[in-house]
């Protein structure tokens, strides 16, 4: 269905020209397609810069509600709490979409199908930079590790004296961040492929695409088609294209992509870099691509000590995520010094392998953030002996090729959520001997119950890890509840530890 026109109508002229804050976009008649916080950013924005803005959200909650009313006050007219159109406004010149709906939403196709130009909000804040002057982005990518690669980053680059902040997918809305009234030297910016998928006209200084694994196929319709959303991250790329050597499918991103002549492809790697690369080279993260002598030399970056996390030797996914990073700063022309110290400086986010409490001889692990198998194997395989906390939703997932590879280092296994027989169908499969105990409850509670089990299964030594391999929302609003709800259960089972020891 085709959007309708008034015979009045008369087309604004030249959406494709507003291509930077201070072109005119008064006038322009915007649908903005969600009320989350980029929603807002992205109406507000427009609102000021003299657009006429409609709103549309299918859900409502307090925080919604309170962004309305301020919305509302602004000028803009909103309808919240309402099934989403399938045709967008007489009249609409441009709409701007939140990255959680798809393509394949009635209203979106409508709009696509009527010519109406459809961006994200990613895509919007590209063309609302300053006209000289702005900040370079530099673009983080992949599976997993996204936020940790661009907040390592964004550490490297304040270290370095830059005034830099992360943004996007993390950090600040990315909007807010290209409007600061104090502007950044440069941005580190995370890109889901939600978000890649709307935008068009990003150049970014560099790139880095981290992995590429089966994920979020219900949103794009195939796996070709979200690695194809990935390897967007690396269009009009200009000084580099930042691949992960242990994977391929990203080099071949890198060959596939429209980049800016003179862009150069940076490979990282665990192993020793070659030419163009930067890898470890005895325990030495060393760069061997922005150094002059690159063909018989390297610049020392950090020891693999400096990355150890809560006192542990850091796990090789860590590592290839910090490698990426200091590719990222030193392409950028960021000082080997400062990218020492930043990497030093820096602390993982939560949920991200986060050691919550050993006791008993054994570690407790939150890795809530490994909501896909592949992530889930990163964290497993760093391990020699664990009882593994899984399930969860499963999004599709298959989780054979994760429980064949990991099953020689688990103690036993717990498991939660509404995909957990999957999982359990899985381990029977290939890890016949290790000891499953299933939790039916959807409860939150529920994670006091796992941890007894867990407790159970450990030996002296083990690491209980929290690595669903799953979506959270089948019982927890999000994954940070997830990993809250396990480190609260971890430090009553302590406490109760420690009490029957008095």
């Amino acid at each position: 269905m085709s959007a309708p026109l008034d015979p009045s109508y008369e087309p604004f002229g030249g959406v494709r020209d507003l291509t930077h804050r201070d072109a005119d976009w008064s006038g322009l008649r915007v649908l903005v397609v969600g009320l989350g916080v980029s929603g807002f950013a992205a109406a507000d924005a427009l609102l000021e810069r003299g657009a006429v803005v409609s709103v549309v959200s299918p859900d409502t909650n307090d925080a919604i509600a309170d962004r309305a009313r301020i919305l509302e006050v602004l000028g803009a007219r909103v309808v919240a709490g309402e099934p989403l159109a399938d045709a967008a406004p007489v009249n609409t010149d441009l709409v701007v979409t939140s990255p959680g709906v798809p393509p394949t939403n009635p209203l979106l196709v409508a709009c696509a199908d009527a010519g109406i130009p459809v961006w994200g909000e990613v895509e919007l804040a590209w063309r609302m930079r300053s006209r000289e002057g702005a900040a370079p982005w530099l673009t983080v990518t992949g599976t997993n590790g996204k936020t940790t690669c661009v907040t390592m980053l964004e550490s490297i680059l304040q270290t370095a004296g830059l005034r830099a902040t992360a943004a996007g997918n993390v950090g600040l809305p990315i909007l807010e961040a290209v409007l600061h009234p104090e502007p950044y030297d440069v941005l580190a910016v995370e890109l889901s492929t939600f978000q890649l998928h709307w935008s068009r006209s990003i150049s970014a200084h560099s790139a880095v695409c981290l992995n590429v694994a089966p994920d979020h196929v219900d949103w794009h319709g195939s796996y070709d088609e979200y690695r194809r959303m990935k390897g967007r991250i690396y269009e009009h790329a200009q000084v580099a294209c930042v691949y992960n050597v242990q994977d391929p499918q990203t080099e071949q991103l890198v060959r596939d992509a429209d980049v800016v002549e003179g862009c150069r492809a940076v490979g990282f790697t665990l192993g020793l870099p070659a030419r163009s690369m930067v890898g470890v080279v005895e325990d030495v993260l060393a760069d061997r691509a922005f150094v002059e002598q690159r063909q018989t030399s390297a610049a020392e970056l950090c020891e693999v000590s400096d990355l150890a996390v809560d006192g542990a030797a850091p796990a090789p996914h860590y590592v290839a995520d910090a490698l990426a990073a200091a590719a990222l700063a030193r392409s950028f022309g960021v000082a080997p010094a400062a990218v020492r110290d930043g990497l030093r400086a820096y602390h993982p986010q939560p949920h991200r392998v986060q050691a919550v409490a050993t006791f008993d001889d054994v570690r407790y692990v939150d890795d809530s953030k490994a909501t896909n198998p592949p992530a889930a194997r990163a964290s497993l395989t760093a391990y020699d002996h664990v009882v593994w906390v899984g399930g969860g939703q499963l999004k599709g997932a298959d989780v054979d090729d994760l429980v064949r590879e990991v099953a020689p280092r688990l103690r036993g296994a717990v498991l939660i959520g509404v995909d957990q027989q999957q999982i359990a169908d899985a381990l029977a499969r290939h890890a016949p001997d290790v000891p499953v105990r299933q939790l039916a409850s959807t409860d939150t509670e529920v994670m006091d119950d796992v941890l007894r089990e867990a407790h159970a299964l450990a030996q002296p030594g083990d690491v209980v890890l929290l690595a669903p391999a799953a979506a959270s929302k089948d019982m927890f609003p999000s994954y940070e509840a997830r990993g809250d709800a396990f480190a609260a259960a971890v430090r009553r089972l302590a406490e109760g530890a420690a009490g029957s020891s008095t």
